[in-house]
Formats: C-alpha cells, structure tokens, sequence
C-alpha cells in the first residue's frame, strides 16, 4: 500500500523520465529470536512495487540493545555483484541475490554505511570507532583508520577536532583499536581522493587526505548518511525528521520533511521511542537520471517509507510505504544500477 504522495512535476512539452528501481535493506528493531530481522527489498519508484528478494533470519544474532547486530546495513555495487553489510559480516551476492561469499575482519562490528570507491570498500567500523578498507580486486584488507573522542568529553556531548584522536592501523595485524563507539560513525563516502566521515555525535563532517583529519562541513549532531553533495552537504537530520541540502557552513537549502505518519495507524507502538518509533530517517541517496532535474534525493523513514526529494524546489515529489509495524526501520539505500 502506498502513501499519498503527488507525482512529480513534468515540464511542458516533455515526456517524464521514470524514476529508478532503488535497493533497499532494514532492520526490524525489537524482534524475538527465531523471527525474521530485516531484509532487502527492490522497490521500483515509479510503479511503487515493493518485492522482499532476501530475509535475513540468522540464528548467531547479539539480541541485546536496539538495532544491535539485527539486520542488513549499507549497500553498495562493484562490477556485477551486490555488497550488503550486516553487523560484522560483508556480503556478496550475485544480481540474482544467491550469495556468492562473505567476508570478515577482527576490527569490524555494528558496521553502518559502505561505499565504493573503483576498486576499494569503505566500511564503517561503528563498534571500533572506525573506518575500514578493503581492496575488492585482490580479496585483502588494506587500512584501517581509528577516530576515537578523547576520555575528558562528556557521555552524549558533541564532538569536535579538538576532542578527538586520530591513529592508522593494521587490520590485518594485532594491535588494533579494542572496541568502543564513542562518535557512533554512521557513514563513509570517497570524492576526489578524500574519504569523508561522519557520525551521531559530530557537528562537523570530516574530510581525510591521507595523513590529516579536516573539518569539511557544518553539519548537526544526531546526523545519518551525511556526505558531500554538489556545493554543500546532504544528511538525514534523524532529530528533526528532515532531509536536508546544506551549505557547507550550515546554512539550510533545503529541509524536506519525511512522511509523518498518524500513530493510530501503526502497530508495535508501545515499543519505547529509543528501541522503535515512527519517521526515524536514515538511508539516503542520490538520483542523477533526468539532466532537467538533476536534484533528486531519495530517503528512507520508519515504518517501511521511502520518499522522492527535489531538492532545488525543497519539495517531497512521492512516498511509498510498504509496513505499518513501527519496529522496521530502513537502513541501506542505492538507486539500483543492473540490468
């Protein structure tokens, strides 16, 4: 079943360009053990068809916290397969979504985002306070980069460079950041040879070039899938509900609301609104398909919600939603690009 939404807007005289088939994974939050804990959905966006093509029902789950080890995370493409990350575990599945192997490393947990970057995977190492790469082409771990908050900042409080140590590592090698999230990284992204991060407790997005940690962007704490975008930035602004094009001062182009759903219509919420609620926003992509209207952004929000951006009009072009139980929650989105 689909929300209300509004087509898009087709100037005079041109025939639309359909939107894209988008993937999308989620994870459903205060399951029970033996359930099923989120999956993958294919959603085509313009004939608002929604098809499960994998659930994810492992019995080796940590049933501890929220979102925990639950569920599928980030997505990502290389060559002809598809990457899907769960918690400390990176899939790969071939465009029919039979697995084709997986891979692991002793400095990955609660994994969020991936990204590729030609030949290389970004990971994000949530657990560890890091980021993780992987050469794709030869089947290796290649880097490991620690950005841990200094022990003087309160639990909870903002985090700036000052506040902030910064160490490269083996992640082949003992010796390694131990565990800890003290910044909760939620994404990485590669642009220019700079690998950007950024988390919950970060005002800033941060670039890195190698050897130095820079600030790039302003940007609000409590902040999902924040990246560079154009002249500015793009995130989810999860606390306000928003999808949000800024500049890279801070200064909003565009807040988009997420689809507010009425509560008397979901179920599930009795749950408390830190293990599950409604209009959670998390899971964000780009669209570059139609050249007259090239500022498409594509979001996700609990329960089951994907929506359609125009971010030069700020305007929420159309809104799927595919569940009413409050608990699943999207996570990992990409316009799909096979054939």
């Amino acid at each position: 079943m689909s929300a209300p939404h509004h087509p898009p807007h087709t100037p005079k005289g041109r025939m639309p360009i359909p939107l894209p088939k988008i993937l999308m994974t989620d994870v459903v939050r205060s399951t029970h053990q033996g359930d099923s804990h989120g999956g993958v959905y294919l959603i085509d966006l313009e004939s608002e068809r929604a098809d499960k093509v994998l659930d994810w029902n492992a019995g080796d789950i940590d049933w501890e916290g929220r979102g925990g080890d639950r569920g599928l995370r980030g997505i990502a493409f290389w060559r002809d397969r598809i990457i899907i990350a769960a918690s400390d575990e990176i899939f790969f599945f071939d465009r029919s979504f039979s697995r084709l192997g997986s891979v692991r490393n002793p400095y990955l947990g609660l994994c969020h985002e991936i990204w590729v970057d030609g030949d290389r995977l970004l990971l994000t190492s949530t657990a560890f306070d890091s980021i993780l790469e992987y050469d794709l082409a030869s089947d290796r771990w290649v880097s490991g980069l620690s950005i841990r908050v200094l022990g003087d900042v309160p639990q909870g409080a903002p985090v700036g460079p000052q506040h902030m140590t910064i160490r490269a590592f083996d992640p082949l090698a003992p010796g390694g950041p131990h565990k800890g999230d003290t910044i909760h990284i939620n994404m990485v992204s590669r642009a220019n040879a700079m690998t950007f991060i950024s988390g919950v407790r970060l005002p800033i997005l941060f670039a890195f070039d190698g050897s130095r940690v820079l600030p790039f962007a302003r940007i609000p704490t409590w902040t999902h899938n924040a990246r560079p975008w154009r002249d500015g930035v793009i995130f989810n602004s999860t606390g306000k509900e928003q999808v949000v094009y800024a500049s890279r001062e801070g200064v909003h182009k565009a807040a988009m609301g997420v689809f507010l759903h009425d509560p008397a219509t979901l179920s599930n919420m009795n749950l408390p609104s830190d293990v599950a609620r409604p209009n959670f926003a998390r899971g964000l992509t780009t669209w570059e398909g139609d050249p007259e209207r090239p500022g498409i952004l594509i979001g996700g929000s609990s329960p089951s919600t994907v929506s359609v951006f125009d971010a030069d009009t700020g305007a929420r072009l159309k809104t799927i939603n595919f569940g009413k139980d409050v608990r699943n929650a999207p996570h990992g989105l990409a316009v799909w690009p096979l054939a």
